[in-house]
């Protein structure tokens, strides 16, 4: 379902693309460090030589230009390589240079698509691209797409900051807020949608099996909920019978083999004293009747 708003909502979102990527250029990415790999495009208006010259870094963190040979590079942000080949050229070769550099290309700390896509993994990229465009080149969403893409903020100063971003907002509302700046080195997660089955037998206003898909994690109170609450019988202590094995409980939901049993206190838990229980896929719970 996902996969499809995206393909009928990509067409509305060209103007909306092209519009973010301008209002990003010449301010993205102001404090990021020139790495290996790297693509940059070096400007002095000077010097017909280096007028314009585009230069991968080197694995060694240099780049080879016209008249000044190898130039350390790695680790310098854009204004300081600028500076630093301004003053190597006024130091020899002319009184005054105007020296602009770019970063082209961001191999060294390249952009991670992971989660619901086609083509997850590493992307580099120019730098001027969007939330949209970088979920395009992961060749789109997946049919098990969540409603939610999260979008992790790697800066250089070591601190990290996490957006989200409904995929309604993005894909069908084309909200241009939800079409976010993306920048070397974020790190996209694209939820998929689980889906899992539990039972949630006795005094419950509709007893049996109950199947979940979503992107959320899955607790004691939204199953009682999904199964209409409790009834006026239900005792306080519930009992949840859980399956041994990699998945859980799978093998009690299947088998009726037991593995392991959780005694919860519904009121506290409603109470805020304990913490609510998340469940897992084949997870027996079972409300007994109150005798009192």
């Amino acid at each position: 379902m996902a996969s499809r708003l995206f393909t009928a909502a990509a067409g509305a979102l060209l103007v909306l693309v092209a519009t973010a990527g301008l209002a990003q250029d010449g301010v993205r990415n102001p404090g990021y460090r020139i790495g290996p790999k790297d693509l940059v495009q070096i400007q002095v208006f000077e010097v017909p030589e280096l007028s314009s010259v585009e230069r991968r870094v080197s694995e060694e963190g240099t780049v080879n230009l016209p008249l000044i040979g190898d130039i350390a590079a790695a680790g310098l942000t854009q204004e300081e390589l600028a500076r630093r080949i301004k003053t190597q050229l006024e130091s020899k070769y002319v009184q005054r240079a105007s020296t602009s550099v770019e970063v082209r290309e961001f191999r060294s700390k390249p952009i991670s698509v992971i989660g619901a896509v086609r083509q997850p993994g590493e992307l580099a990229f120019s730098g001027r691209w969007t939330l949209i465009e970088a979920i395009t080149a992961a060749g789109g969403l997946a049919e098990n797409a969540g409603n939610v893409i999260y979008v992790l903020r790697r800066p250089e100063n070591g601190l990290s900051d996490q957006v989200a971003v409904a995929v309604n907002d993005l894909l069908v509302r084309a909200e241009p807020r939800a079409n976010l700046p993306i920048y070397a080195n974020d790190l996209i997660n694209v939820p998929p949608t689980v889906e899992l089955t539990v039972f949630c037998l006795g005094e419950v206003a509709n007893p049996g099996a109950l199947i979940f898909k979503s992107t959320e994690r899955l607790t004691l109170l939204s199953a009682i909920a999904r199964a209409g609450g409790l009834t006026e019988r239900a005792a306080s202590k519930i009992l949840i019978k859980r399956g041994g094995g990699p998945s859980g409980g799978q093998t009690a939901g299947r088998t009726g083999a037991v593995s392991e049993e959780i005694h919860v206190d519904y009121k506290r838990i409603v109470g805020g004293k304990d913490p609510d229980v998340e469940l897992r896929e084949g997870d027996i719970v079972v409300v007994k009747e109150s005798f009192f």
